[in-house]
């Protein structure tokens, strides 16, 4: 990732010899070396994750999770995990050339977030996204143009990586805005931290975690609500949303932090002591405010035709089409439509209706037209909310 001259470092693997593009540290490189442990970890991190969902999910998961065909999901999770597994070797590589050695004592635990298929998936966007924001906010901190030429020839792929995940959820814009967001390291930890199974000492303190507690919709016009050790007992406190391409972040009292309208894809959310704006430029912004976060929340409101081409059908339509969206339903809720639609002549629709924006219901399963809302699909584990339709194929009309 990082470095003062670039070379090509041979690494020996068995009886092949893989050759990696890694960066090579000179004397004056303090902040460098830092970072390159720093990056190193989080690489282990995401490869870590990959390859323990994909021993432990099969085929079946992901037919279940909605998949068209499970050699999909299965093809761009391997693809990802070994360019993280890459990037992890050649970082390492890079650390061992200038004379310091890596830190391997790090363990992670993934559990609380590889109960299915498609809380592990929404994990993976989070992830990735999370990924770019530390790659784009430690170049301000590298002391050499090499350096930067290095991390950008991996930001680049964590970036497509970001893509493909959007689309795989079936929800997302697969490039949701013109410009990705950039973190700290402070708030990259305070992110990827709950996945470290005891003490990981990178050499930086992490913001205090922040977790967002809404069950129901969660939409423009919903009110978040969050939990964090930090914040118990404080008054007047503010949440800020930070999209990319805003200078700021949006402040607004802590009881009153509603989803805008114009949102969409990912928010970096924090909560502050003040509501003087958050600038959304990691050189300048100030951290003294900052209580906890942020957290990572994806708002899909745009989702689009390609990602169905992964999750759904082809019986399925895009919002703003004539067509109809469904929700995704059990395959018993499923096998009752078709008996009625036989029945009937039309498929049945049911009058269940879904809860309001904030709402604490889970909402019930059901068919019928939505015009592209964006409706809930549930809530998973450490606050991360996975939005979105998923559609179904639709119940075919009897003949």
């Amino acid at each position: 990732m990082f470095s003062i001259a670039l070379s090509l470092i041979t690494l020996l693997a068995g009886s092949s010899t893989l050759v990696f593009a890694a960066p090579v540290l000179s004397g004056r490189a303090n902040n460098d070396l830092l970072v390159l442990k720093f990056a190193d970890v989080l690489e282990q991190l995401e490869s870590t994750f990959y390859q323990t969902a994909l021993s432990k999910f099969q085929e079946s998961d992901f037919t279940s999770a909605g998949f068209v065909s499970p050699q999909i999901p299965i093809e761009q999770f391997s693809t990802i995990q070994k360019d993280e597994s890459t990037h992890s070797a050649t970082l390492q590589a890079a650390i061992k050339a200038s004379g310091a050695s890596p830190i391997t004592t790090c363990q992670f635990n993934f559990d609380a977030v590889l109960k299915d298929v498609p809380t592990m998936a929404a994990v993976a966007r989070v992830v990735e996204d999370v990924g770019v924001g530390a790659y784009l906010g430690a170049a301000h901190l590298i002391s050499d143009p090499g350096v930067l030429t290095t991390a950008g020839s991996i930001l680049t792929v964590e970036a497509r990586h970001q893509t493909v995940l959007n689309i795989l959820s079936g929800t997302g814009t697969p490039i949701p805005a013109a410009f990705d967001l950039a973190l700290r390291p402070e708030e990259v930890l305070a992110i990827a931290s709950p996945f470290f199974n005891g003490t990981c000492d990178l050499g930086v303190k992490p913001n205090p975690t922040l977790t967002i507690t809404n069950n129901g919709t969660v939409a423009p016009g919903t009110t978040l609500t969050f939990q964090s050790s930090a914040i118990n007992g404080q008054n007047n406190l503010f949440c800020q949303m930070m999209v990319g391409g805003n200078a700021t972040a949006l402040p607004l009292p802590l009881a009153e932090c509603v989803v805008p309208q114009g949102i969409n894809g990912p928010v970096a959310l924090f909560v502050t002591s003040d509501g003087t704006p958050l600038a959304n430029d990691v050189v300048n912004r100030t951290s003294d405010k900052v209580v906890a976060g942020p957290t990572i929340a994806f708002i899909d409101t745009n989702p689009q035709l390609l990602g169905q081409l992964a999750v759904g059908g082809t019986n399925n339509t895009v919002p703003g089409s004539s067509g109809d969206i469904t929700q995704t339903i059990s395959p018993a809720s499923a096998t009752s439509i078709e008996s009625s639609a036989t029945a009937t002549g039309s498929p049945a629709s049911s009058s269940t209706a879904a809860p309001a924006s904030g709402s604490s219901a889970t909402p019930e399963p059901f068919v019928g037209t939505r015009g592209g809302q964006n409706d809930f699909v549930g809530q998973v584990a450490s606050g991360i909310i996975v939005n979105g339709w998923k559609p179904v194929p639709k119940p075919k009309p009897a003949a």
